[in-house]
This record gives C-alpha cells, sequence and structure tokens, in this order.
C-alpha cells in the first residue's frame, strides 16, 4: 500500500548557541557567516523559506561590494551571472553626468544582485562556516531572567508546539518590524523626518549597461542592471504624490512618472512582459534605533532604515554585521559601545544625506551637491571598513563578556527564574 512522505519541521540541532540570529536575509546572514568562521556556533531562524526573494533595489555600493570581496563572496556572484558595473549615469533634467568606476582589485566595479542569488549565497557560504538555519519557523517572543537579560528564542513551527532555545546573544537581522526590537523596547535615538514611496518593475536589459539614476522636480527613478539579463527600474515619488496618484493603478502611475523622467526609461520599461508584476513601497521615515542591550543585539534594517532611495541598505547591513561581529568576539562592554559609536556615527550621516534627497524639496540645480556628499559618506566608510581586520576569535577573550550569563549547563532550555519577554502585552520579567 502506498505511503505520503510526510514532511516534518526543521529541528535544531542544540539547545543552546552561541548566538541566536533572528532574520536571515543580508543582515542576519551575514552576521552568522561572519560569526561561524570565527568558530562560535550559531543558530539563524528565517521566517520566509530558503531562497525566497524580497523587495529590493538590489543596487550595492562601494561599502557593499568591498565587504563582499574581503569574505571570498564578490568573484562567486560574478560566476553566478551578477553584472559588474562599470558606470554610473546621473540623469539631472536634460543634463547626464556619467561616471566610470575605477577598477582595482578588491573594487573591480559595482553589482546589482538578485536576492534570491544574493541571500542564497550569504546562507550558503554560512551554512558551510558551520552555522545553522531553520527557515519557515517564526520566533514568537524572547525569553529573559529574572535580571532582565535576554537568554534566548520561544519559536514557533507549522506542525510544531512552541520550543525555547537558549543563547548567549540574542541578534535580531529582521527588518522594519523587528520581533526582537519590539520584545526588548529597543529605544529610538532619531527618527527621519521623511518618507518616500516607490514602485519597483522589472524589464529586459542590454548587456554592458551601467547603473542610471534619474531626477526632475519632484519626481526621480532609477535603472538597476541585475541578473538573468533584467533591470529593476523604480519610479520614486513622495509619499503624498503616491496616495494621490499611484493606489488605483499603479501600472499607469509608474509609466507616467518614468516618461516624465526620460521617454527613453519608459520605453526600457514597456520591455517588460504582460504580466509582469510590479511591487510598491509605500514608504516609512527612517530611524536610528539603540543597538544592543543586555543580551541583545540588531543589525541591519532593525536597528537603522533609511529610505531605499540612496541603495544604501544592503551596505548598512554588511558593514553592521561586521562591527557587531568584531564586538561579540571581544565579548566587552566597551567593544558593544564602540561599535554602536561606529555605527551612529555614519548612521547619523546617512541619514541626513538619504533625508536631503528623499524629501524632494531639491532643485536641478542642487541635488548635485547632495549626491557629492552622500559619495563623501562613502568614501569615508570604505576607508573605514579597509582599515578593520578581519573578525577573527582570540581564544583568551572570545564570548568572554557574555560566558559569565550562560545558561546553567542542566537547564539548557528553560532557566530557573526565566519569565517570557512579552513587549506587546506588556508582561515583563
Amino acid at each position: 500500500m502506498p505511503t505520503t512522505a510526510i514532511s516534518l519541521p526543521p529541528t535544531p540541532k542544540r539547545a543552546h548557541y552561541d548566538a541566536i540570529i533572528v532574520g536571515a536575509r543580508c543582515a542576519g546572514a551575514s552576521t552568522a557567516l561572519l560569526l561561524a568562521r570565527a568558530g562560535l556556533t550559531v543558530l539563524t531562524i528565517e521566517r520566509r523559506p530558503y531562497g525566497s526573494d524580497t523587495l529590493s533595489t538590489h543596487a550595492l555600493m562601494r561599502p557593499a561590494v568591498l565587504q563582499l570581496s574581503r569574505w571570498g563572496l564578490l568573484k562567486p556572484l560574478l560566476r553566478a551571472g551578477t553584472p559588474l558595473i562599470e558606470t554610473t549615469t546621473f540623469h539631472y533634467g536634460e543634463e547626464e553626468i556619467t561616471i566610470p568606476l575605477n577598477a582595482g582589485p578588491d573594487l573591480p566595479g559595482l553589482i546589482a544582485p538578485r536576492r534570491t542569488v544574493l541571500d542564497r549565497m550569504l546562507v550558503d557560504a554560512a551554512r558551510k562556516a558551520g552555522a545553522e538555519f531553520l527557515h519557515d519557523v517564526a520566533v514568537g517572543d524572547l525569553f529573559a531572567d529574572t535580571r532582565g537579560r535576554v537568554r534566548g528564542v520561544e519559536i514557533r513551527g507549522a506542525g510544531r508546539a512552541a520550543l525555547r532555545l537558549s543563547a548567549d546573544i540574542v541578534i535580531g537581522g529582521d527588518g522594519i518590524g523587528s520581533t526582537v526590537a519590539k520584545c526588548c523596547d529597543a529605544q529610538v535615538l532619531r527618527r527621519g523626518t521623511v518618507s518616500a514611496a516607490h514602485v519597483y518593475g522589472y524589464a529586459p536589459v542590454e548587456p554592458g549597461a551601467g547603473y542610471h539614476w534619474y531626477f526632475r522636480d519632484g519626481i526621480a527613478g532609477s535603472l538597476i542592471p541585475t541578473n538573468a539579463g533584467l533591470a529593476c527600474i523604480v519610479a520614486s515619488v513622495p509619499t503624498k504624490l503616491f496616495d494621490e496618484r499611484f493606489r488605483l493603478d499603479h501600472f499607469r502611475a509608474r509609466m507616467e512618472v518614468l516618461e516624465a523622467l526620460s521617454p527613453a526609461l519608459a520605453e526600457q520599461a514597456s520591455r517588460a512582459p504582460d504580466d509582469a508584476r510590479l511591487q510598491a513601497f509605500r514608504g516609512v521615515p527612517g530611524y536610528i534605533r539603540h543597538a544592543h542591550g543586555p543580551g541583545w543585539a540588531l543589525v541591519g534594517d532593525a536597528g537603522f532604515f533609511r529610505d531605499p532611495i540612496t541603495s544604501h541598505g544592503i551596505a548598512d547591513a554588511l558593514r553592521d554585521a561586521d562591527g557587531l561581529t568584531r564586538a561579540i568576539l571581544d565579548g566587552s562592554e566597551a567593544a558593544f559601545a564602540t561599535w554602536q559609536q561606529e555605527r551612529d556615527l555614519f548612521a547619523h550621516q546617512i541619514l541626513d544625506t538619504t533625508d536631503a534627497i528623499a524629501g524632494f524639496d531639491w532643485s536641478l540645480a542642487d541635488i548635485g551637491e547632495r549626491h557629492r556628499r552622500f559619495s563623501a559618506v562613502m568614501k569615508a566608510e570604505v576607508r573605514a571598513i579597509a582599515a578593520h581586520p578581519m573578525p577573527v576569535r582570540r581564544a583568551s577573550s572570545a564570548m568572554s563578556g557574555l560566558a559569565t550569563y550562560r545558561a546553567p549547563a542542566n537547564e539548557p532550555q528553560a532557566m530557573a527564574g526565566s519569565s517570557l519577554y512579552r513587549n506587546r502585552t506588556g508582561v515583563r520579567p
């Protein structure tokens, strides 16, 4: 009699980890990769399927490409068919400024990989280094000890009862709606002042195309070559304009914006198949959250979000993953404080310059200067990244500041005196 195979939910291999990471996108997977390469036991939990797509502009700027090169992932991404971007062109009304990208051994150009390629490669590299991943699994809560220190997570998967797993540190790489940030009451240190809306679509593009950024009074757009011979073509507008014109017909309103920016850009977008889907992001103001606390930390959009119009989100995620890894490997409170100071130094400048562009209060006469200010921040980022050695675990001190807070060996899953850290219901330890 034939039997039907039953797909069992994934099961963690341990009850306790050096680090549990919530979210396996760019920020979480990068952090898992670096921690695992340093020899730590790492579990990363992602509610979406392995290799799934996500909304993204795809464009990587110099800091992100340099990080991937240092981690040994740039060449594999190029071999996977990600086109090398060798020029970037700014279109200010009728004026065009094309900038060739100076090639170098660690920075031969820029890339804009599809997230199905980039995120999957980061996960695969982290797995190869020894990190463990659970996809299609959600983190419902964190739990803490009687002193308020986070001790681990409670996970929920289809067909499985809730399970507690303990860790020396729980890291939120879970984006804007971060569960970790909510459960830990992560303080918002600064809020941005503007938001922009973006409508994304894909269309075929000729090989060798570069980045193209378009600006006219009150609107913007971009053409970003990515994998499979496609370009991500984006129409960007103030959120107010989006609410007025886009809600009923994304396709028509997007094409009107692209046509106003450049008839050639609109013609390029029109090459998309008839059944091609559009994706919209209405936009939210940026923010900077406090980055760490007792037993927890935040990376990527969970800790710092800026509008996508400057295409710097992935660069921020990779930079924060590197800095947080160094802090964890040092293990001291001073190291965590230093990491947050360095993160905030760039985060404030990036939020300043991004809001200056996403606010659409510029004219064609001054938008170029705002881009030059943003470029100066990225150059400083590249210098800072190059100056940092690769994260390496020091046997004498790694996790030294965290080890004293480990769960007792005889109580790995439910520590005595621990309680659920339910920020949403107000129950506190």
